[in-house]
């Protein structure tokens, strides 16, 4: 079984997603990059393109992100800010 880590991705008003997930791939202002479980602990921008992740139940989600946007990592869950 593959390892899990907490995301949460909201928009202001709305939770788009709230669960467990396996991998998590955002547009940074650096590059793109992924999470897995386990990931340190980081607060980044993130810039136009797509929010990738696979939940734990196998099911693949794509999100766009429009506007500047964060995510932030730390004790083994990810926070995203559309």
């Amino acid at each position: 079984m593959a390892k899990v880590f907490h995301l949460t991705v909201a928009r202001i008003g709305e939770n788009v997603f709230d669960g467990e997930a396996v991998s998590l791939t955002v547009p940074g202002t650096e590059g793109v990059f992924t999470v897995l479980s386990g990931h340190e602990p980081l607060v980044s921008e993130l810039t136009m393109g797509e929010v990738r992740f696979e939940a734990a139940n196998g099911k693949h989600y794509h999100i766009p992100v429009r506007d500047t946007s964060l995510v932030e990592i730390s004790h083994n869950q990810a926070t995203i800010l559309l």
